[in-house]
């Protein structure tokens, strides 16, 4: 799969697609193990937030479960050809409406690689037309090929900060 255009995502999501390096298909794979081996190595770590007002670790990987479903959703949206503009979401109010806090980091780390999993049964089924469909989600055009690179590269991310700011 090539990589995105900048024409094809909005300037803030260049954070994620700019941490692709290699094979996307590949890296999603691996991701759906290797980012929960990495988080269920934390297991003790799970309540802990760097400062107050962060996110703990358990919020942090149910904020990345979220995004996953959420970027998944409109991935889903424009490849059936849906023509509504899609909703955004403030990510804080979803962390603050869910109960992460009440759950086991595993029980998390669990969640994402069946939902990783699931998700490339999708992403790999589409073809070179699917991934240069362009939809419209919080009022920017994106294509289904950048948001395939933002999965793989909001994950990245947000291992980088908890290897950066958590441990």
């Amino acid at each position: 799969m090539n990589r995105p255009q900048t024409q094809e995502y909005p300037e803030w999501y260049h954070r994620y697609i700019s941490l692709i390096d290699g094979n996307i298909s590949q890296i999603l794979t691996n991701q759906a193990t290797d980012f929960p081996n990495f988080i269920n190595n934390l297991i003790e770590k799970g309540d802990y937030a760097y400062a107050p007002g962060k996110w703990t670790i358990k919020e942090m990987v149910g904020h990345i479960i979220d995004t996953e479903r959420i970027m998944v959703y409109r991935l889903l949206c424009f490849v059936r050809g849906e023509q509504a503009a899609l909703p955004g979401f403030e990510e804080d109010d979803y962390v603050a409406n869910a109960h992460f806090k009440d759950r086991t980091l595993f029980s998390l780390s669990e969640e994402f690689a069946i939902l990783r999993k699931s998700n490339l049964y999708l992403i790999n089924s589409l073809n070179e037309e699917e991934l240069d469909r362009i939809g419209n989600a919080n009022g920017k055009n994106i294509s289904v090929r950048a948001l395939v690179f933002i999965l793989a590269g909001h994950v990245i991310h947000h291992t980088n900060i908890i290897k950066e700011r958590y441990l």
